[in-house]
């Protein structure tokens, strides 16, 4: 199965509602954060491929019609190269500082310290590398924010991109997808309070 969706955005622009809202419309998974704690074998490749290396991306992937969130919104220039007839979705805050606060107040300021391994290999090299080193203060991460968004809205052939906000609801994705607007809300998922409620009673990161 090949991607219909490489999500281009960042994590805490609505990726958790994303990932729900696409199951719902394309009928299979979709890839997110949450997937690498259920697989923690998939950390080595993340690693890897923020290393430069060659990774199988369908090998990786496989089975998902869709993938959003870190790590995958890292790669999402080699994934829409993978995945040509892929929709880049770039899902974005309504401002840098919406974006900064609700960051900060979750993965950001309370990203845990991993043990040394895979999981913090594949962190240090997407956030690092792809990102910033200095994720947390406030003026770098911002500056990663939209410098990221910048580089996407350059290089994501204008055909392919579909921007989107939380709010924004079923319709431009329906619209991109060519399918139907469900009847249902528009799912609304992992608020501030909630991401923190799992950070802590979830275990530690995978070594």
């Amino acid at each position: 199965m090949s991607l219909r969706v490489v999500g281009a955005g960042v994590g805490r622009t609505g990726t958790l509602s994303l990932k729900v809202a696409l199951e719902k419309l394309l009928g299979a998974p979709c890839y997110h954060m949450m997937e690498v704690f259920t697989h923690p074998d998939h950390a080595k490749q993340w690693a890897a491929a923020g290393r430069g290396q060659t990774v199988d991306w369908d090998g990786l992937l496989k089975g998902y019609a869709a993938a959003v969130d870190w790590p995958a919104s890292a790669y999402w220039f080699e994934l829409a190269q993978a995945n040509p007839d892929a929709i880049i979705l770039l899902s974005t805050r309504d401002s840098a500082e919406t974006w900064w606060g609700s960051a900060n107040d979750t993965i950001l300021g309370r990203m845990p310290q991993a043990p040394p391994g895979d999981w913090k290999d594949m962190i240090d090299v997407m956030m690092r590398e792809r990102f910033t080193s200095n994720f947390k203060d406030r003026d770098a991460a911002i500056a990663a924010y939209e410098k990221h968004n910048a580089d996407v809205r350059a290089r994501a052939p204008k055909a392919r991109l579909l921007e989107y906000q939380p709010g924004d609801g079923w319709e431009p994705l329906c619209k991109a997808l060519g399918v139907p607007v469900p009847s249902e809300p528009y799912p609304h998922t992992n608020t501030r309070e909630e991401f923190v409620a799992r950070m802590r009673s979830a275990p530690r990161a995978p070594a």
